[in-house]
């Protein structure tokens, strides 16, 4: 074998990066079909098909699974016999492959990260620089693992140093019982046990790279402490019924992963890190014959689905008032038709400031008995009205629901469940939160006809846009008289 280049390292990040973003591990496939197969529940059954009818367009279109096209995560074993031809710093060559496979002109990913996260928070334009963790071993070869992560399941993360007398399975179930639905289910649970903080947070995180493979231990049954609590942990958090999106169901994980690593005896750090519907990583190895190479999957790994038309109900946005919404119940599916506007975090926060400060908003926007999406797009390639535009997590909207239920807004689609001040005024002003299915960003950017920045349009995908939609597919989440589906469905389904 020859030399292992920069150039090597550096197109195979980026050729990983663009990879995972169109194509799920194929473990993971073979997973969610199997949870779609057996699910009961008829909203939770629908979430599932959307998220596998997108992956399979997503595998076909090469566009992303999800609007958040993540932060990236590197794991890199660099071999200290491997024979290295490197001017550069590792990290630097790294970043570099990140920010050339995210600006990829052909499949543009959306750039999340910020930069002076505790002041400015300046978007970096490139989505570097990467978390890169980097060992070393005896080999010849460098060992790489390129992931990318969601916001909405990193945010779900959790930490805690408990008493070596504790139960790991019980604070594991209280978490994964007080999670939501904010990570987008199902996916799959990995979990750090030992070390120390920093230790067990990043053993949580690599369990995650690992292949669904819980049925192989069903079957032949668990052989340690670990595989018992894997095993309970992945039977019980199903058992409590939260379900696909969290609208109740038999499926939440998909799998749960578990390392561990020697610890003081004075202490049991655990960590608990969820990965969403849109996983997204692959390993592979450089050994100096070039850049690596990624096999295409077979296209036959995933069902041919349709969304079953005859329990859903077409909508005209354009014909909605206050009056006539009541006529929707939490758990319907409906198709939307019509002009919505988009906005999240940062637009919200403006829009409050503008009201506050007795202004009127750019261009003349008038907000009342509108329908506010919560999304921040990718950007548009080729004939595209705009890129994959899947629902961010509504809860981070709570704050400003009651300006915006003052200023006259109609509803609200967004991902997860709203906490319950949010719905007590959902129900007062008679208005309704819809959900969009997280994980089906391309299938939904499909239904999207038209679009334009109609105000803020400094803030790139943090803009207010203006969608024209055509059967965008939502269920309605808390209608007119605060009844919430992500209370009734997991109560229904739950036996735990």
């Amino acid at each position: 074998m020859g030399k292992i280049t920069e150039n090597d390292i550096r197109q195979s990040v980026a050729d990983a990066i663009q990879y995972i973003s169109y194509y799920h591990p194929e473990d993971f496939i073979k997973g969610m079909v199997e949870a779609y197969e057996k699910e009961k529940s008829v909203a939770a059954k629908n979430a599932i098909g959307q998220i596998l009818i997108n992956s399979k367009m997503c595998a076909m279109g090469h566009r992303p699974l999800c609007q958040d096209t993540g932060s990236i995560n590197v794991f890199v074993k660099v071999g200290l016999n491997a024979d290295l031809d490197l001017t550069k710093e590792l990290d630097d060559i790294i970043n570099e492959g990140v920010a050339l496979g995210y600006k990829d002109p052909i499949n543009k990913l959306r750039y999340s990260i910020v930069s002076d996260p505790a002041g400015k928070r300046v978007n970096t334009k490139d989505n570097t620089p990467a978390v890169i963790h980097v060992s070393v071993n005896n080999g010849n070869t460098i060992d790489i693992i390129v992931a990318a992560k969601g916001g909405g399941s990193e945010n779900k993360s959790k930490f805690a140093v408990l008493n070596p007398s504790d139960s790991i399975y019980d604070w594991v179930m209280e978490n994964a019982r007080n999670m939501g639905a904010g990570w987008c289910p199902p996916g799959i649970i990995g979990i750090g046990i030992g070390g120390n903080p920093e230790k067990s947070m990043l053993l949580a995180k690599e369990s995650l790279m690992q292949e669904v493979n819980i049925h192989e231990l069903k079957e032949r049954g668990p052989q340690t402490a670990l595989e018992e609590l894997r095993l309970k942990l992945y039977e019980d958090i199903n058992k409590i019924g939260i379900g696909a999106q969290g609208l109740g169901g038999l499926t939440t994980v998909l799998d749960v992963k578990i390392l561990d690593y020697p610890c003081h005896a004075a202490s049991l750090p655990v960590a608990m890190i969820p990965n969403c519907a849109a996983t997204r990583h692959i390993h592979f190895e450089l050994k100096g014959d070039g850049p690596a190479v990624f096999k295409k999957p077979d296209l036959d790994l995933w069902p041919d689905l349709e969304l079953p038309m005859d329990t859903i109900k077409k909508v005209n946005i354009e014909e909605l008032t206050q009056e006539n919404l009541s006529q929707f119940k939490s758990g319907d599916t409906l198709l939307l038709s019509g002009k919505i506007l988009t906005a999240r975090d940062a637009a919200h926060k403006k829009i409050v400031e503008y009201r506050a400060a007795g202004k009127a908003l750019p261009n003349g926007l008038d907000l009342k008995g509108r329908f506010i999406y919560y999304v921040g797009p990718v950007d548009a390639v080729g004939t595209e009205a705009v890129g994959p535009a899947g629902p961010t997590t509504a809860t981070r909207m709570d704050k400003f629901t009651k300006e915006m239920m003052e200023i006259g807004i109609l509803g609200m689609i967004g991902k997860a469940e709203r906490k319950q001040p949010t719905i007590d005024l959902i129900k007062e002003y008679k208005s309704i939160y819809l959900i969009a299915t997280g994980g089906a960003a391309y299938l939904i950017s499909q239904s999207i006809k038209a679009s334009k920045v109609v105000a803020f349009e400094e803030m790139g995908m943090e803009a207010i846009y203006e969608f024209e939609v055509k059967d965008m597919p939502v269920t309605v989440a808390v209608d007119t008289e605060g009844v919430s589906i992500h209370t009734t469905g997991p109560a229904q389904w739950r036996t735990i």
